[in-house]
């Protein structure tokens, strides 16, 4: 009856550190992303991920205005789509 778990051992062993290695660290960042994307205020300036920086204008559900570029150009930006907060509005 021993023999028979022994054989669960490895992949059992293989599938906690794939957790510690892998899964663990992935969720922490998409984490801490979020709590970044839901903690923007108006003010603050951001890269979205297309790479274009901004001064957030308004902020309505998940929908978030910019300002880009020294025109003043406004555009509207999913808040999925910020890469990076870069200044903080205090």
């Amino acid at each position: 009856m021993a023999e028979g778990f022994g054989g669960l051992i490895i992949p059992l062993g293989f599938l906690v550190v794939f957790y510690f290695l892998i899964i663990r660290p992935q969720q922490k960042r998409e984490k801490a992303t979020r709590e970044m994307r839901n903690n923007i205020k108006i003010g603050d300036e951001i890269v979205t991920i297309g790479g274009i920086y901004g001064k957030v204008l308004k902020i309505k559900d998940d929908i978030i205005t910019i300002e880009i570029g020294s025109d003043k150009t406004k555009i509207t930006i999913a808040k999925w789509a910020v890469g990076n907060v870069i200044i903080e509005n205090k």
